[in-house]
């Protein structure tokens, strides 16, 4: 019995890391102090090894918007969103330095040691389990990796993973996908050549 305990509190112990560094907690904001911030400071590098680039957030809201739409689950089962989604598809950014083709994978980094790969098959918006409000599997529609940089219209605050974060986008909504490929704080994106 006493081994069953110890066993439980380790898997719940894991499951509480797994939340608590995963990548879900959106909650969105109404705050007027935080929607007003047009000129955060935070730097992305984009880099294939060879060629890199560093954009300013300001230099990121200027290259052309993704919108549509986000819905997650975390690893326990609490739904995030939906959320009305504004940002840069990852495609348009790796495509700075060169973009990424077969076999390729593109690496998301956080500065908190999150770490996160999208191979070729899910930077064409595949390969991605899709779920219904219901959270029961169903089939994919069109799915973008976005970098995003609002939700529902204002910027994405720090305690959400702002002021960058991946979203698996769809243009339609109730699309819920899995959270942990929602990256927070985006501040490097990485192409890896075959």
């Amino acid at each position: 019995m006493k081994t069953r305990f110890v066993w439980f509190l380790a898997v719940f112990a894991l499951i509480c890391a797994v939340a608590a560094c995963g990548c879900i907690g959106t909650t969105g904001t109404t705050d007027p102090a935080v929607q007003a911030v047009e000129d955060i400071s935070w730097n992305l590098t984009v880099s294939d090894g060879t060629n890199e680039k560093v954009l300013s957030f300001s230099e990121i809201k200027n290259l052309p918007a993704w919108e549509g739409y986000g819905y997650a689950v975390s690893t326990v089962g609490i739904k995030y969103g939906p959320y009305n989604v504004k940002g840069v598809t990852l495609t348009t950014l790796v495509d700075l330095v060169g973009g990424s083709g077969e076999g390729d994978q593109v690496g998301i980094t956080a500065p908190d040691g999150y770490y996160w790969v999208f191979d070729d098959e899910q930077m064409a918006g595949k390969g991605f389990v899709t779920f219904d409000q219901n959270l029961k599997e169903k089939s994919s529609p069109t799915l973008t990796l976005v970098l995003a940089y609002e939700f529902n219209g204002t910027a994405i605050p720090d305690g959400d993973g702002g002021p960058l974060r991946i979203v698996v986008g769809t243009g339609e909504p109730n699309t819920i996908t899995e959270g942990s490929a929602w990256v927070k704080w985006v501040d490097r994106i990485e192409v890896k050549r075959s």
